[in-house]
């Protein structure tokens, strides 16, 4: 940010990963920072080595002390974290100047070039490709990612010098409104967050609103067919992109056993013979978007995309390879990210490609009760497409139970015959017990947190 006012900054809910980039951003610049979360992570230990002063206890005791002045410390939330925790009290009623974690965001995209990434899937890969080929270059950038990049192990990538800033623009409870693009990408729009938005109508205007945020002679990146209705301002240049048609596409594909090579068609040129280096089917349409975010923004060397877009080695959590046995049919783990019906679709799907002749089984876990009770019926013909069903219960995240809410309302409709409804602690030894040939872990929860015993066990199996 441009305005130095503030020495200490105080994060609410600080081992989010998205608040994890900021914290690392304010450490960067010599700033004091603390903060508060639930629990303790892998995420918040690192945090704690970089400098940060993270605790454990909700109460105000817990606040150190040199971040009790209002004058000299600024306070930064996430809307996850509730109202009525007693340090966010203690900071409201003691005048502290208190914003969320997406306004501060906003502040950062006005003093640079900001590339914004929304959609409700492929956000964070396409900003992840975009921000790793920014870093392939003489340009850098600096970099908020809602998950950590393999490359460089972090969600956040900093540059002194770099004009540009590369930013997952989050559309839940609006978030991405307070920013400011030059140029803003669109991936997709199937309805999500109907907790906060209550209708798919209220959900495209959020959106379609994000499209009037884009700065004068900036550029809107927007997949082909959406049901959206852009209103970007007059000088805004638009621009459409898929895998098979519009602005950006593809042709030419070639697959082979774990290999995808395409030509990508722009309006500067093709490129041709893009290798990908984290070659799963749904991966072509995000680097499209991710260099048609940078040919709008004036960067377009073929040579460094085509290197980058191969040493791309992806986030932790998308497509994640965690066992592959060296011989042709051995056994494979795929970790993914997907908490939607459509990702869990492309995800299953992407597998599939990748994997043609396999047996597929999929162990999923719900995210949220309020999306588990709005897509109940898409998930389950999403998840209908495994040959074997491992199916959670649901993660609660923020939410309190609702009634009458459970897995089973996906279970009950998944056309797959060999399906179990199982409790998570008993995923390790259900798969376990089970010869499974290819694996999908899938959800935004902590299925992943299972996944080192899981790994360790089929690898040791004969």
């Amino acid at each position: 940010m441009s305005d130095n006012s503030y020495q200490n900054i105080y994060f609410v809910g600080a081992g989010g990963i998205g608040m994890a980039a900021l914290e690392r951003y304010f450490l960067s610049r010599g700033r004091n920072v603390a903060g508060y979360d639930r629990t303790s992570t892998p995420l918040t230990d690192a945090l704690r080595a970089e400098g940060a002063d993270i605790t454990f206890s909700p109460e105000a005791e817990s606040i150190p002390e040199a971040f009790r002045d209002p004058a000299t410390t600024l306070v930064v939330y996430t809307p996850a974290v509730p109202a009525d925790l007693p340090i966010l009290e203690y900071f409201r009623s003691h005048g502290f100047e208190i914003m969320k974690r997406a306004k501060v965001l906003g502040l950062i995209t006005r003093d640079t070039r900001a590339l914004c990434f929304a959609g409700t899937h492929g956000k964070t890969t396409t900003s992840s490709m975009a921000a790793h080929i920014l870093q392939s270059c003489s340009i850098g950038c600096n970099a908020f990612l809602g998950g950590v990049l393999k490359n460089y192990n972090s969600n956040f990538l900093l540059s002194a010098s770099s004009p540009f800033s590369v930013i997952e623009a989050d559309e839940y409870d609006r978030s991405f409104h307070h920013l400011s693009p030059t140029v803003a990408v669109i991936t997709a729009t199937d309805p999500d967050h109907l907790d906060i938005y209550g209708t798919e109508e209220a959900y495209l205007e959020s959106f379609a609103h994000f499209t009037e945020l884009i700065r004068p002679g900036g550029a809107l990146i927007i997949h082909e067919g959406l049901k959206l209705k852009p209103r970007p301002a007059d000088g805004v240049r638009v621009y459409t992109y898929s895998r098979d048609k519009g602005d950006f596409h593809a042709s030419y594909i070639r697959r082979t056993p774990g290999n995808i090579t395409f030509d990508m068609v722009t309006p500067r040129g093709t490129i041709r013979n893009i290798n990908l280096g984290v070659p799963v089917e749904v991966n072509i349409e995000n680097s499209i978007a991710a260099v048609a975010a940078l040919c709008a923004a004036d960067i377009f060397d073929p040579e460094v995309i085509r290197a980058a877009l191969s040493s791309y080695q992806g986030t932790k959590r998308r497509f994640e390879t965690w066992l592959k046995e060296d011989a042709g049919n051995g056994r494979v783990i795929i970790d993914d990210y997907a908490h939607h019906p459509e990702e869990l679709r492309k995800s299953i799907a992407s597998i599939r490609a990748l994997y043609p002749d396999r047996r597929l089984t999929v162990a999923f876990q719900p995210h949220l009760y309020s999306r588990t009770r709005d897509f109940a019926d898409d998930f389950a013909d999403a998840l209908s497409g495994a040959d074997s069903l491992i199916l959670l219960d649901i993660y609660p995240a923020r939410e309190e139970p609702i009634p009458g809410v459970s897995s089973e309302m996906i279970f009950k409709n998944v056309k797959t015959a060999d399906k179990v409804l199982i409790a998570k602690e008993k995923l390790v030894e259900t798969l376990k017990n089970r010869n499974f040939d290819l694996l999908l872990t899938v959800g935004a929860g902590d299925i992943c947190d299972y996944l080192p015993q899981i790994v360790s066990d089929t690898a040791n199996r004969q």
